[in-house]
């Protein structure tokens, strides 16, 4: 049987993925202590498909920014989010054994290691975006450095992870609560991944920022539902943790089917978001569609 030609969107995906993690390739060569290097290495090469650094890309692209400015700062956000996957399978946070079927970088090395790789890829991720080769301006990479920082702090992805945490606590969330959790939790750095080329352009990224919302809810309410619907293998990871802690999802508290409309809809409206640029937009369009139908 014929296999089927790859879309545009999954062409850019696997030319972003592949160009990011050449990059980290060359980032990631040379530390004071090799056990460091080689546990962030392990925590960032070989795996993921390099989702937000593809939307770096390609919300730069809409603004023709260099590809090589694009690429560093898909590879500053990366880190993050790297780093941000390393201290949550921590025992003290969600207490995994497996990410993208390994063993987690504390089960691999040990939990000492494993928090210092974290911080390392974190503050890794800053050091490239100062960098000269990031862009020629300061202004602009001292911009890009200060909405990164906010939306990896405590307004932004750590304040989610605290509010969630907080959450596990056992009483009841109202859905309008587990959405703002989740839009700190996991919106706030895809909302970093669109707007960025907008910021390198010193273009309006309003319409950018209301596609990001939409497609950061909709990516939770995507998780929520393989969680309760795939298996470990699938997805390279425990499965129905929340569900077997009692802690309340947006999946959970809409129900499946309602949830799965829900995302269909955010879908459609990030959709609509990106009618300002036209045809040039039409990847970043199927990177929405992709976000609810893929398998892991």
């Amino acid at each position: 049987m014929a296999s089927t030609p790859e879309t545009q969107f999954e062409t850019a995906l696997k030319e972003a993925a592949a160009a990011t993690d050449a990059l980290l390739e060359q980032l990631l060569a040379e530390s004071a202590s090799p056990r460091l290097l080689s546990a962030m290495r392990y925590a960032a090469l070989g795996a993921g498909k390099r989702l937000r650094p593809f939307m770096v890309i390609e919300s730069a692209r809409l603004f023709e920014v260099p590809a090589a400015c694009a690429l560093r700062v898909g590879a500053s956000l990366e880190c993050v989010h790297c780093y941000s996957l390393v201290h949550d399978d921590l025992p003290a946070m969600d207490d995994d054994d497996m990410r993208r079927g390994k063993p987690t970088t504390h089960k691999k090395f040990d939990e000492a290691t494993a928090i210092l790789a974290g911080d390392a890829l974190l503050t890794l991720a800053f050091e490239i975006l100062a960098g000269s080769g990031t862009h020629p301006d300061a202004t602009v990479r001292s911009a890009l450095v200060f909405e990164l920082a906010k939306a990896s702090g405590m307004n932004g992805m750590a304040g989610g992870q605290m509010l969630d945490i907080e959450a596990e606590a056992g009483a009841l969330q109202p859905l309008d609560s587990v959405i703002r959790i989740q839009a700190h939790k996991t919106g706030a750095l895809f909302r970093f991944a669109c707007e960025a080329g907008a910021i390198m352009a010193g273009a309006d990224p309003t319409p950018l920022r209301r596609y990001a919302d939409d497609i950061g809810l909709a990516f939770q309410i995507a998780d929520d539902l393989l969680d309760l619907e795939s298996s470990p293998e699938a997805l390279g990871k425990a499965t129905q943790k929340d569900l077997k802690r009692g802690k309340a999802t947006i999946a959970s508290l809409m129900g499946r089917k309602a949830a799965a409309e829900k995302a269909d809809s955010l879908v459609a409206s990030a959709i609509s978001a990106l009618a300002p640029y036209g045809a040039k937009a039409d990847t970043l369009r199927e990177a929405a569609r992709f976000i609810v139908s893929r398998k892991n």
